[in-house]
Order: structure tokens, then sequence, then C-alpha cells
């Protein structure tokens, strides 16, 4: 071959590599790969019980009306969402602190006024978490104060028909009050002030100290409820609570208690109580709380997990631990367990940075009720405040409210809760219940 072909055969060879490059090239980024399909992972299901607004948990137990020569009441849960609906759709505005803290003479004073409701709160309400109940308009919002209230009373002005709210908080005495914007005047007034005229015929306890006291003097009906023992699988706690569900150990302590934990938190759990304690140690906060954002914040961490596995209102809450009260309600009635169980109808959360850092709650539910539940009728309020008031082991004085509520007895060996209907005292911070046979009581948990 002569060297004249040395050249075009460079060039031609040169030509196909480019070519097989270019087509490489191109065959590269237009490759698709016939890969089997991949199997997602299985999202777990955290969705315990029931998702709830904060006026679902904070609610009042006790809707009292004083007219000019009558006084009238309700614990009635119907009644009170009917009255609390209507109120929601009202402004508040012109908020102010009364400069002078009520001492209790002033305080009784201002509750025996006329012209006026009042709803009862268990636990201390703070105000700018309750605008999602009661709103406030946006200029009164901007300076509201961390302030919490036990009591709500509206005054009504019945010649102008204007009305007032007031909050008292009776701990410390401090005082906010403000106008009510009504979006239907006449409509309020027709549905909370006038109906109420239907409601039970109270009376105010006349005793030597000034404590505000009211209570029915008629025989109140209650059922008594039995429910079969029904519980939620501590699992589904355990994929809700911790970080990584598949990383959670099991193991079996004793007879009556089961652990669940990973290298971040423990949860024992009380099979025969039905009862889970979980605790998140690195999640502790020392620093205390603003009581409006631990509120929320709290109610947001069990929505969170659908948390709300039966009727638990908002009854307590220390923001210097951080500490937040939810206890179970039957029918607008609380319910309270034996000394000897105290906390199987409470959930309890203390809330740390950011996240729970310690939960205690039961994990039976009351969905199932036996058909054999009991009429009956509890004595009057009057009677039982006669009473107490004869009783040589109680100092009457000293007794705060009254209230009718429940008693849960778990019944283990037949696998049952049987709610017993009882009238309810408030002594020295301590619910107890009042029976005739002993007048002392027995207490049932500091509120």
């Amino acid at each position: 071959m002569g060297l004249k072909y040395i050249e075009p055969i460079k060039s031609i060879i040169l030509l196909l590599l480019v070519l097989m490059s270019i087509t490489f090239t191109f065959s590269i980024w237009t490759y698709s790969p016939q890969l089997a399909p991949i199997d997602q992972s299985k999202t777990v299901d955290i969705s315990i019980g029931q998702q709830k607004d904060v006026k679902d948990v904070v609610k009042p137990y006790k809707f009292l009306i004083k007219y000019e020569e009558e006084l009238k009441g309700t614990t009635d849960q119907i009644a009170i969402d009917k009255i609390l609906r209507d109120m929601g759709t009202w402004k508040v505005s012109q908020l102010l602190q009364d400069p002078t803290e009520m001492n209790k003479v002033q305080m009784k004073e201002f509750f025996e006024q006329p012209n006026q409701f009042t709803l009862y709160f268990n636990g201390q309400v703070p105000l700018p978490a309750y605008d999602e109940i009661l709103p406030i308009d946006e200029m009164t919002k901007k300076n509201l104060p961390e302030f919490s209230f036990d009591r709500l009373i509206v005054r009504w002005d019945p010649k102008a028909i204007a009305f007032e709210v007031h909050f008292i908080n009776r701990a410390t005495g401090i005082h906010f009050y403000g106008k009510a914007n009504l979006a239907d005047t006449t409509k309020s007034y027709q549905s909370i002030i006038m109906e109420s005229e239907e409601l039970t015929h109270y009376v105010e306890v006349k005793n030597q100290e000034p404590t505000y006291l009211a209570v029915p003097d008629e025989p109140v009906p209650m059922v008594q409820k039995t429910y079969y023992q029904e519980e939620i699988s501590p699992g589904r706690f355990r994929d809700a609570l911790f970080n990584d569900p598949n990383a959670v150990k099991r193991s079996q302590v004793d007879h009556n208690h089961e652990e669940f934990g990973d290298d971040h938190a423990l949860m024992v759990v009380n099979t025969e109580t039905k009862m889970l304690d979980f605790v998140h140690p690195a999640a502790e906060a020392r620093e205390p709380a603003k009581p409006s954002d631990l509120l929320l914040d709290v109610i947001d961490s069990i929505n969170e997990h659908g948390g709300w596995t039966d009727s638990f209102r908002y009854s307590y809450i220390n923001s210097l631990s951080r500490y937040v009260k939810f206890q179970l309600f039957i029918n607008g009635y609380p319910v309270h367990s034996e000394s000897d169980a105290s906390g199987l109808t409470e959930i309890v959360q203390f809330y740390g940075d950011d996240r729970v850092f310690r939960y205690i709650r039961p994990y039976y539910t009351l969905e199932s009720s036996l058909s054999f539940n009991e009429n009956m009728d509890l004595p009057s309020g009057t009677n039982v405040v006669q009473s107490l008031m004869e009783s040589e082991d109680l100092d009457f004085s000293l007794v705060e409210e009254l209230t009718v509520g429940y008693m849960m007895k778990h019944d283990l060996e037949q696998r049952i809760f049987v709610l017993e209907p009882a009238w309810f005292y408030l002594f020295k911070g301590t619910w107890k219940r009042y029976t005739p046979e002993q007048t002392g009581g027995e207490p049932f948990g500091l509120e």
C-alpha cells in the first residue's frame, strides 16, 4: 500500500471513532432501564382517636344566671354549648384591668349582683387561648395580657340591652373587663337571657365565710352507667410517641407491667389499670412557659396522634412545671376515680422543648355501654349543703364549690367500669365525694 493511502485511511478511522462516540453518548442519554417496581414502605397510622379544637377541650362545667328576683342555672352540656355558640359570634373590645385586686368579700358581692350570668371553669383559662372561643377584636388582641381566669361573667343592661364581659381570677383577685359587641343583640338577648328563665331553680348558700356558692334546690336526675373494659393497643401509642417505632424494644417487667423503650425514651404500661407513662428525658425544659402557649402546645401535641379517646376536658395548668391536666367527662359531668386508682380518669402532660417530655394517661376507652344502666335521683344541692353544715368533721367555711359528677369503679374480675353518680365538693383544693354515711368524704386528686 502506498504512502498516498495512509492519510485518507487515518481520516476515515478518525471519522468512524467520532461517529461511534456520538452514538454511545446518545444511547447513554436516552437509555431507560426496565426496573422492577419498588414496594413503598407502609406508613404507620398514628391516629388513635379524635382530634379536637380548643372549644371542644376548654369548656365550662356550669352556667348560672341571676335575674332581679330569681337565680337559674344548669350543668346540662347541650344547653351550655348552645350559649357558647351564640357567644362565639360576639367580639370583646376595650379590655381593661381593674386597678384594685378583689378580696373574697368583694368577689362575693360581685357574684351576687343581678342581671348577669356566670360560666364556671375547673381550671385557670389563659385569656389569649380563649380568643378561639370568645373572639377578641384585633385592636384589643395586640395588647392582650397573659392573664388567666376561672369565672367569666356577662352583665347586661336591661334598658339599653348592652353587654359587658368580666374575666375574674378567684385565686389572685385580678379582674379584667371589656365591652361585648354582639352580632345580633336582640337574638342573643332572647336565646340566652330570656330562654334561660326555663332552667333549673338555684339558691345561694348563706354561710359565714365570703365564698359564693349556689346549688339547685331540686333532686338531680342522673344515670348510673356501666361500660365494657375496652382498650387501645399500647403498640399504637408506641408508634405515635417514639421517633422510630421499629427501634423500640418491648419487655415484660412483671405480671402487670410492660416496658417499651429505645435509646431516648421509655413507656411503662400497667396492664391491670390500663394506664401508660411515657417519658422522653432529653426533652425536659426547666424554663417556665407562657400559660396560653403551653395549653395550646399540649392540645396540639395530643391532636398529633388523635389522643382524645374519650371526652376529656382541660382542668388544670402549672406553667412553672409546664404541667397540664385534662379530666374525663361523661354527659357533661366530671368523672373521678377512687383514691387508690388516682389518675385513672385524667390525661396529664409535661411539655418540654418543642415536644412531649412526660405523658401519663389511660389507654382504655368508654365506647360500649351496657344496657342495664340505672336511673336515679341524687339529693338536691340544698340538702347536701345542710348535711355538710351539720357535720362535726368538716369546716364548711372551707368548701369552695359543689357539683354533681361520677365516681368510676374498675371491676377487674368482670372487666367493666361502673360510673356511680354522686355529689362532690371542693375542699382546700381537693375534690371529695359526699356520702351521707361519711360526711367527711374521701379525696380524689388535687385540682
